[in-house]
């Protein structure tokens, strides 16, 4: 019998992520990424050890191809590029963003992108607790914007039916959510990470 081809990281990835992007999260299992490979799913386990494995392979590839490079200018510039391009590399894969959830402090690519962080923030006067607490707040706006963009976007069918609430009943929630229909993604990223950052530049 034939020896099984040897199967790269790269491989496994793209073959996970034409999963994902066709056919959504759920249907990530070992079975349908070797099928995608045209492989036997025991010949998967040679690879990665279950699921999970397979997951954090994915994450740390989508954070791998954020561009670390910033330019040399302000603490607040070069955390707004940072978090702009990890947005958009996770805009990719939609469906990956649970992932990004649960496997960002496991993935390689995830501890290079902090250390990125912390470096601007360094730069920025930020040392010990105040260190700790912009880095989890500035993730915590990302992680945030990313449920919402991709899961409950202002645009989506959450904010039309809040829209269309009785004005008598609710009238700021209604006045609000027709206001929200208008507000691309990119806007409300960038306005809510401009808000974040003024707030930590005041401290």
């Amino acid at each position: 019998m034939p020896r099984p081809r040897s199967l790269t990281d790269d491989q496994l990835v793209a073959a996970a992520l034409a999963v994902v992007d066709r056919d959504g999260l759920a249907a990530l299992t070992m079975r349908a990424v070797a099928r995608e490979l045209g492989v036997a799913t025991m010949g998967l386990y040679r690879y990665v050890a279950d699921r999970s494995a397979l997951e954090l392979l994915v994450v740390d590839h989508v954070f791998r191809t954020v561009d670390l490079e910033l330019p040399d200018s302000s603490w607040e510039d070069r955390i707004r590029l940072l978090l702009d391009r990890i947005r958009v590399a996770v805009a990719r894969h939609p469906a990956v963003v649970p992932l990004v959830l649960r496997h960002r402090q496991a993935a390689p690519g995830s501890l290079r992108l902090i250390e990125t962080m912390l470096e601007a923030l360094t730069d920025g006067g930020f040392t010990g607790t105040e260190r700790v607490l912009a880095q989890r707040t500035l993730i915590g706006h990302l992680l945030g914007f990313l449920q919402n963009e991709h899961h409950a976007a202002l645009s989506g069918p959450g904010t039309i039916v809040m829209s269309e609430l009785s004005p008598d009943d609710y009238p700021l929630l209604a006045r609000t959510a027709a206001d929200a229909r208008s507000v691309p993604p990119d806007e409300e990223f960038r306005r809510g990470l401009d808000i974040v950052l003024r707030g930590l530049s005041s401290r």
